[in-house]
């Protein structure tokens, strides 16, 4: 028997565990009925607040989830996987008709395209491999675009054209620097200007963003909090970097809980570097889909979260049963009697209040 929620195998279980399955799936269902009825509702706490939550994507497959789901758009859409599965680089009509395709599949819902994020675990077929000692820190994502900028340009004229007349918002990954994020946005501008001489419609308006995944960026200047419309917490590589342990290494993977309160002191410091500056901040990635910790992140003032599709009922489920300003006082509680994690003091005021 396969559980594939938990990624267990048991051979032949006995009665104890069957019943057990059979319970839990009894319950799944239970759940689902109750999440759909969830879908036209708002998540919002009971103070008040009301978290946006949106969907991440990378194939059209992911699209036709957006309104079942509830979201209330594309908080992350893949552009790499059209390239991953091509023995040759796509062409830019190619991508043209590709990002046309997801913004119709959308119907209006805001997407956020993230530009190729190629390199680590992501290696293109048709370029050389690189023999790197440390590939998610090595030449990847946006270092790879702005080292090949022919390919950065042919997919911003790409995106440029398929959202002629509509909106774009577009960010860059594993921005460590604000330079890097400045010479992106030149290529994007250059683009613009070239969008332009050949007579092709423009956007109707252009949102630039870039990824919050290396935490230098957070102590970046207060000019590059300025410069950019929004930021996404990338929170999967974020965690790995911050705690210094690889994600992919299943020994120190689940050594480092998200709920540890030097990691939420450092996010509440994103949260507050964002609000000085008026810009956009969302967390994207496992953590923002999971319940515990989403209602974590919202009560700290990130006020957008993109996870899987079947995550957003689970965690608005959630959200509408707590009073967020209650919780964010559990949590500084919890942090300034000085515990390792705030897991506990959450869970265990979550079995009386919500």
């Amino acid at each position: 028997m396969v559980d594939g929620d938990q990624g267990t195998v048991h051979l032949r279980p006995d009665e104890g565990v069957l019943k057990a399955v059979k319970d839990k799936i009894a319950m799944q269902r239970q759940a689902a009925d109750r999440y759909f009825k969830l879908r036209e509702k708002p998540a919002k706490a009971k103070c008040g607040s009301v978290i946006k939550l949106l969907m991440n994507a990378g194939l059209m497959a992911d699209l036709p989830s957006l309104k079942g789901s509830g979201a209330e758009g594309v908080g992350l859409f893949r552009t790499e996987l059209q390239f991953l599965t091509q023995s040759q680089m796509p062409r830019r009509a190619e991508l043209v008709a590709q990002y046309t395709r997801v913004m119709d599949a959308a119907n209006g819902l805001k997407v956020t395209f993230r530009t190729l994020d190629i390199g680590s675990d992501k290696v293109l077929p048709y370029m050389a491999p690189q023999d790197e000692p440390n590939p998610a820190m090595g030449w990847r994502a946006i270092r790879v675009g702005l080292d090949k900028p022919g390919i950065l340009r042919m997919q911003l004229q790409a995106l440029l054209r398929a959202t002629s007349g509509r909106e774009l918002s577009v960010m860059f990954p594993f921005v460590a620097q604000f330079d890097e994020f400045c010479a992106a946005k030149t290529e994007l501008d250059r683009a613009i200007i070239r969008e332009t001489k050949l007579g092709h419609k423009l956007p109707s308006d252009i949102q630039v963003g870039a990824m919050l995944e290396t935490p230098s960026l957070a102590f970046a200047p207060d000019q590059f909090f300025k410069a950019v419309d929004f930021l996404s917490i990338g929170g999967n590589d974020l965690k790995q970097f911050f705690f210094a342990a690889d994600r992919e290494n299943e020994r120190v993977r689940k050594r480092y809980d998200t709920l540890n309160s030097s990691f939420l002191n450092f996010l509440e410091q994103i949260v507050r570097r964002a609000r000085s500056s008026n810009t956009a901040l969302s967390f994207c990635g496992e953590d923002a889909g999971r319940p515990i910790e989403a209602i974590c992140f919202a009560a700290l003032g990130i006020e957008t979260l993109s996870m899987r599709p079947a995550s957003i009922a689970p965690v608005k489920h959630l959200i509408r049963r707590v009073d967020l300003k209650v919780l964010k006082s559990v949590i500084d509680k919890s942090r300034n009697d000085g515990h390792e994690s705030v897991r506990n003091s959450v869970t265990g005021w979550l079995k009386t209040n919500s």
